[in-house]
């Protein structure tokens, strides 16, 4: 009977949880290493001192997403998503509102109900947009990669879209795809996305969870891999990298602190790193960076921070069953849990609970929270001006996560990765590594995936051949 081959996985978000779920399938030894005491990373969710349950952001679904769905389908929880009407809403200040609808037509005919049945851009602006349509669906992967070199605003009014639909309609949009304006984005990164979601007259549809992603997502993966022998080990953080002694192209061994202070030293015959951009830095050996441009880039891309902001209400305020958006305020994207999951709509006794995505969050991250909740309050009056004035705010919770998914800055998608390294028994996983999904939970899913992949094609000696 041949030995198992161990493998070590140093992050318990989901792209080292779906990295896990492949590996252990594949009859590898696994151990997944976290340094928080919970996992889900960029979507783990916790519960309060009442027993509501707190998550670090606000995810939804898309129907553009895959990888994900066959891991659910698989763990037989796929059913946990709830899907919404296929509509983008708009909602403004005063009260003013406007949508996109789509029909069920071939590409790009599906479109046409968002540019015949919207009013709220004149016609002229409309065409301007229409212009635009063309690069987009149909650039070429060189014209992507030369977008690059610019930001979406300069890409946006290069070719003479409305002033008036970068403000009020792709303002939200770039805010909620990487919490950052237009000006701090790379055009890249919104025209590949943009052409994702319209290239598919089902890819916007959008899903939530029934309740928390604890439940219904990360603690059934979780439970999986543990029940087939997989170990998950909590609370311990990588601090150094060991390299094999002459051997600067393969890792001898990890060193862990406990929170204790020990130093736990661990060492298998594969590694895989499914870290924030951030902390993965941290620990990336000064040799590696010296010797390889791989490594060299990575520690050249930054984060972004980002604040959610949890608001339950002592009645309706809002009816809307969806993810909405906004271009006024701080909320460009929010979702009244009470409406959109079932779980949080029952426990909420059809009371309003909402949760906000607060971006730009480069000069709130260090404002108090008492200053956060009253000026995301003051927009969410200015909203619903009809029911919010009334109501009175039952609990706020403030999520701060000053370095959240990395920052995709102009001349930054050059430097994104494959997820095999130069290290002969390194994989590498996360947004940052090169998948057509980004920080989404799909790209972390895919990511994880590649990485696995990168594993069993180095046990098996195959070579490894990069998707997406």
């Amino acid at each position: 009977m041949s030995i198992k081959k161990k493998v070590i996985i140093v992050g318990g978000g989901f792209a080292g949880l779906a990295a896990g779920h492949k590996l252990i399938k594949e009859n590898f030894d696994i151990e997944i290493i976290e340094k928080r005491p919970i996992l889900g990373g960029k979507w783990s969710a916790w519960q309060d001192e009442d027993q509501d349950w707190i998550e670090t952001g606000l995810h939804v679904f898309f129907g553009a997403y895959e990888e994900i769905f066959d891991l659910m389908r698989e763990l037989d929880i796929y059913n946990s998503i709830e899907w919404k009407e296929h509509v983008l809403t708009y909602t403004l200040a005063e009260g003013e509102r406007f949508d996109f609808k789509t029909i069920n037509l071939p590409s790009p005919l599906h479109l046409l109900p968002a540019v015949f049945q919207n009013y709220y851009f004149s016609w002229l602006e409309k065409l301007s947009l229409a212009k635009a349509l063309f690069p987009i669906l149909f650039g070429s992967k060189k014209y992507l990669a030369e977008q690059d070199q610019i930001t979406y605003q300069d890409w946006h009014q290069k070719l003479g879209i409305s002033d008036k639909m970068l403000k009020k309609m792709f303002l939200p949009m770039t805010l909620a795809l990487k919490f950052l304006p237009p000006e701090k984005i790379s055009a890249q990164i919104v025209l590949d996305v943009s052409g994702t979601f319209l290239k598919r007259n089902d890819a916007s549809k959008i899903g939530f969870l029934k309740g928390s992603p604890e439940i219904h997502l990360t603690k059934p993966i979780a439970e999986s891999i543990k029940q087939k022998g997989g170990q998950i080990t909590n609370n311990l953080k990588l601090i150094n990298v060991n390299s094999k002694e002459n051997d600067l192209n393969s890792i001898e061994s990890l060193s862990f602190q406990a929170e204790n202070g020990d130093i736990i030293n661990k060492s298998a015959d594969y590694y895989l790193f499914a870290l924030p951009i951030h902390n993965l830095k941290k620990i990336i050996p000064p040799a590696w960076e010296n010797s390889f441009d791989y490594f060299k880039g990575l520690k050249q891309i930054e984060s972004v921070p980002v604040i959610t902001l949890h608001l339950w209400l002592d009645r309706q305020v809002s009816n809307y069953d969806n993810v909405l958006f906004s271009p006024d305020g701080l909320i460009p994207v929010y979702a009244d849990l009470g409406n959109t999951s079932s779980d949080y709509k029952m426990q909420n006794g059809g009371k309003s609970r909402f949760q906000f995505v607060v971006a730009p969050a480069f000069e709130l991250i260090d404002k108090p929270d008492e200053f956060i909740i009253e000026k995301i309050w003051q927009d969410v009056k200015s909203i619903f001006p009809d029911t919010a004035p009334q109501a009175k705010i039952l609990k706020a919770k403030v999520v701060k996560v000053p370095q959240s998914v990395y920052w995709p800055n102009i001349n930054t998608d050059k430097l994104r990765v494959l997820q095999k390294s130069p290290i002969n028994n390194l994989a590498l996983a996360g947004g940052y590594t090169k998948q057509r999904f980004y920080d989404s939970m799909e790209g972390a899913v895919r990511s994880g995936n590649r990485a696995a992949d990168v594993v069993i094609c180095a046990e098996n000696k195959q070579n490894w051949q990069a998707k997406d």
